[in-house]
């Protein structure tokens, strides 16, 4: 594989200063002594290296060097200290940051690099659930969930993700999120559900022409979110749990006892036995405005014992030649809560660490700033071969960023290829 220079690290980090540029300051010009951009590309390096005291040692490098990695890598002029950066980024409406996820997917699309992703006829799937990523008893603003038990009020971020996944391969692609979040005016808290069908619109606003497969669980599989997913041109396979659909498995029970249900068996190498089941064009639910669905469900046997089984539901006409790829693909799913909420709360990413909670954006920019980073990462994962060659020497991602953070602290490097490089191979030495 030969590395992307549009889809490389400096390539990247150069759309995030073209758009953190753009970004009207609405500060009295005069008494500005940090800039937008050096404080957003600050909390973009610590998120990217994954160390929030990482913006500290570079102080103190510059300091005595007048030289810094974040001014290399980063192109960070004056680096800020920890009251202006929070200050300067909670300001920040999240509107005009969160565009840089179109940034970061353009360059993919237009290299070919996101076709490696695709699925089942040029489809693509993206799946959509739900994460918390701040709580607290005694911190809160006003956009906070609020849950009150006895004596005892709990305030909350959330967001619901989208990740773009596909069966057999590591790496997933995030989209902008969509905060859950209250506003003012609202008598009624946001929900998960409300927060999906808006998040549908943004990326169908988003990406207009991309023909999209919507997965997700069982909250997902109402009539209301179908709507939406209708209105916005994209088909879904989503969960359809028994205790959340009795109307709609009670059908496939009668089709089943009908004979009306289709089956395709299949034993594996490991003699575990897969019972593929389906009944297209049955009521969703008992009402009388219901969509007709297409119902499949998968049971696992090992032995006479069934030790996995699960439903979903799909405008996709399911067939004997594309009942198993159907599967393949609502399974992906687990894709975006083990290599994306696994990876970002358990490998070094600090979801749900409070980077600083702010009174309007800070919160969620700071959330934003680190899903970007995994982005970035999974970019460089997929396309840059000095990454992948560097990554392969450690065999674990948190050993791999803990030797890059302990690298750049005591030395200076003039890009970030030159340190992949280094930490390759040391006896190289650090490029002029």
């Amino acid at each position: 594989m030969h590395t992307k220079k549009h889809l490389g690290f400096s390539a990247l980090r150069k759309l995030i200063s073209r758009r953190v540029l753009g970004i009207y300051d609405t500060r009295q010009e005069g008494k500005v002594d940090y800039s937008l951009h050096d404080s957003c590309l600050s909390a973009f390096a610590m998120m990217f290296f994954q160390d929030p005291s990482l913006r500290i040692f570079q102080q103190n490098l510059q300091d005595k060097l007048h030289r810094s990695n974040l001014k290399t890598l980063f192109d960070v002029s004056v680096i800020p200290g920890d009251t202006q950066m929070r200050t300067i980024i909670d300001d920040i409406p999240s509107s005009e940051i969160e565009p840089l996820f179109g940034d970061f997917f353009e360059p993919m699309q237009r290299g070919k690099q996101i076709e490696q992703l695709k699925f089942m006829n040029n489809w693509y799937l993206i799946a959509l659930d739900g994460v918390q990523y701040f709580s607290s008893n005694k911190i809160s603003c006003g956009g906070c969930l609020r849950k009150t038990s006895k004596k005892t009020t709990t305030y909350s971020h959330q967001v619901v993700a989208a990740t773009m996944v596909c069966p057999g391969i590591r790496q997933v692609v995030p989209l902008a999120p969509e905060p859950v979040h209250n506003t003012d005016g609202a008598k009624k808290q946001d929900c998960e559900t409300n927060a999906g069908k808006r998040l549908i619109n943004k990326i169908r606003s988003t990406h207009p022409k991309l023909k999209i497969i919507v997965t997700g669980d069982s909250i997902y599989s109402k009539q209301p979110t179908i709507d939406e997913l209708k209105k916005n041109r994209m088909s879904y396979l989503l969960v359809a749990k028994p205790s959340d659909h009795k109307v709609l498995h009670q059908w496939f029970a009668d089709c089943r006892g009908l004979g009306q249900a289709q089956q395709l068996k299949i034993r594996n190498h490991k003699k575990k036995r897969y019972l593929y089941e389906w009944v297209n064009d049955i009521p969703l639910n008992g009402s009388k405005d219901a969509d007709n669905v297409n119902f499949l469900q998968l049971t696992i046997f090992e032995g006479r014992k069934a030790t996995f089984r699960n439903s979903w539901v799909t405008d996709i006409p399911i067939t004997n030649d594309n009942i198993v790829d159907l599967v393949k693909g609502a399974r992906a799913r687990w894709k975006i809560e083990n290599e994306a909420f696994n990876t970002l709360k358990n490998q070094g990413y600090h979801l749900e660490h409070n980077f600083g909670h702010g009174d309007k954006h800070l919160s969620y920019n700071f959330m934003l700033f680190n899903f970007l980073a995994f982005f970035m990462h999974q970019i460089l994962q997929l396309t840059d071969r000095h990454y992948q060659a560097c990554r392969g020497k450690f065999t674990s991602l948190k050993e791999y960023w803990n030797q890059l953070r302990s690298t750049i602290r005591i030395l200076i490097f003039p890009s970030f290829e030159s340190l992949l490089q280094f930490i390759t191979d040391p006896e190289s030495g650090i490029p002029p």
